[in-house]
């Protein structure tokens, strides 16, 4: 479970080249940026309220697409067809977004992959991430993405018992195809995430999580008589 074929189907994504037969999936974060820089054509062809604010001029947002009043992209920016840029939304700079997607009120997106059909509805935080097909990201999700205590050696992944170096500094979460985290879930920096995997609201992920696997918090709420 290292490989991006792993966990997403790139079959309908309108920039399949981003990503390389054999990478490991955290690869394409280090592509974003020059992959951008690459591209020469940027064509706004969707709605941008008047007052939304749009950053520089390496930007592009497809057929059917409306950007709200209030939201603030900065180039550079691919964002696809009949998607949703919601009041309050701020996109950061180096973000390719595909085909149907919502990045929603008071969401910040920043050098990130949107599949297909992935939803960032409400509050949520998407740094140095990649959302699968139809991943669906509930009310103030938090994908974190940088670790206070690793110095300069950046992030490590383990997955089954083997560490990895991603020679990344900053990593958020790779959510597999169909993935769907519960309100304020939080990812530590370096998750992995399996395709069709559920997670419930108030979770704190971290390392390697097999598709299709529902994670639960348990936890204990005590109800006792008020007493002034």
């Amino acid at each position: 479970m290292m490989k991006a074929t792993d966990y997403f189907d790139i079959s309908e994504f309108p920039f399949p080249e981003l990503f390389h037969d054999g990478d490991e999936a955290w690869a394409v974060l280090a592509r974003i940026a020059p992959f951008l820089e690459s591209r020469r054509r940027f064509e706004i062809l969707g709605s941008v309220s008047p007052h939304a604010w749009l950053q520089g001029d390496r930007i592009a947002i497809g057929r059917g697409t409306v950007v709200e009043p209030g939201a603030m992209i900065k180039g550079a920016a691919l964002i696809g067809d009949n998607c949703e840029i919601r009041q309050g939304a701020y996109i950061r700079g180096n973000a390719i977004i595909g085909d149907n997607c919502v990045v929603g009120h008071t969401t910040e997106v920043k050098n990130s992959v949107f599949l297909n059909g992935a939803k960032a509805g409400h509050f949520a935080y998407i740094g140095d991430s990649i959302l699968g097909k139809g991943v669906n990201l509930g009310a103030g999700t938090k994908l974190a993405n940088f670790k206070v205590d690793t110095g300069d050696r950046g992030v490590r992944v383990e997955i089954q018992g083997t560490r990895h170096d991603t020679g990344l500094r900053k990593m958020g979460a790779i959510l597999g195809d169909g993935c769907e985290l519960g309100c304020n879930a939080v990812t530590m920096p370096g998750a992995l995430v399996g395709p069709g995997t559920l997670v419930y609201p108030n979770t704190t992920l971290r390392g390697f999580t097999p598709p299709r696997s529902v994670v639960k918090l348990r936890q204990t709420v005590e109800i006792s008589p008020r007493v002034s």
